[in-house]
């Protein structure tokens, strides 16, 4: 080998090897979201010990409010999980019995989309929110009015996950098809 290649070797592997830096960052989300468990249970308390008096129309926030944090919680597995299998090294987790189903067919274009996918739930969620809040208002004289600007632009970043989301899983689905096709013609050209 020469002096160069072996030069080039080493750079290739110390780049390769680069994408443990990720690692630190994979472990504070994990760290976030054990803080995040933590917030959670200290909602859940207040909404408990909370509900002899809250009207109907505040319960509901709240039971939403605890949606969003599932659905946030879901969103950092998913991104810690996918992201390290995928970007830093493959999980040793072939036999484990809670293995998720997901993993076999995550890769960076599939968890782009699960992850716009989750921001509309997320989104949802907080508009739905405003609109119960919305719903209180118009029905009771003298609770405050929700900003209809604000809401105007709820709807409008929604629809924006919306459509990117759309946009990016039809972007992977044309990806997808053009490599299964390419690999189809290598295959043929290879038994011609």
């Amino acid at each position: 080998m020469t002096p160069l290649k072996k030069a080039e070797s080493i750079i290739e592997h110390g780049i390769f090897a680069s994408r443990w830096l990720l690692l630190p960052i994979y472990v504070g989300m994990v760290v976030a979201q054990g803080a995040y468990t933590w917030k959670f249970g200290l909602e859940l308390f207040h909404i408990i010990s909370h509900t002899p008096e809250m009207s109907e129309t505040m319960f509901l926030q709240g039971i939403l409010t605890l949606i969003d944090f599932l659905m946030v919680a879901n969103l950092i597995v998913m991104v810690v999980i996918g992201g390290y299998a995928t970007f830093v090294s493959k999980l040793d987790l072939d036999n484990h019995v809670d293995r998720p189903a997901w993993l076999d067919h995550i890769d960076p274009g599939t968890l782009k989309t699960k992850l716009a996918g989750a921001l509309i739930g997320v989104s949802g969620i907080h508009l739905l929110q405003t609109f119960t809040t919305l719903g209180e208002a118009l029905k009771k004289p003298g609770v405050s009015t929700p900003d209809y600007q604000l809401v105007q632009w709820q709807v409008i970043i929604h629809l924006t996950f919306v459509i990117s989301t759309i946009i990016l899983a039809l972007a992977d689905y044309i990806l997808e098809k053009k490599l299964a096709l390419a690999h189809k013609e290598g295959i043929e050209d290879r038994s011609a």
